[in-house]
């Protein structure tokens, strides 16, 4: 599985595009809108304790939906 994280020579995608994530142990600290994401038309950036949240988390902002895999 592709890691939603791009690199640094992608291009930038539009921040909340999908309502669910699944993220590996390279994407933490996790935050969302995610690192490759636009921010100038998102929320403001929060970090979510997925480890601490039994490895599922839902953004306050956006309601995002991540999981933890691997």
């Amino acid at each position: 599985m592709k890691s939603p994280v791009q690199s640094e020579s992608e291009p930038k995608l539009s921040a909340n595009t999908s309502s669910h994530y699944e993220v590996t142990r390279a994407d933490l600290p996790l935050s969302c809108p995610l690192p490759d994401r636009i921010l100038w038309n998102s929320h403001p950036r929060v970090y979510l304790a997925i480890e601490d949240e039994g490895g599922e988390s839902v953004c306050p902002y956006c309601a995002a939906h991540f999981v933890l895999r691997g």
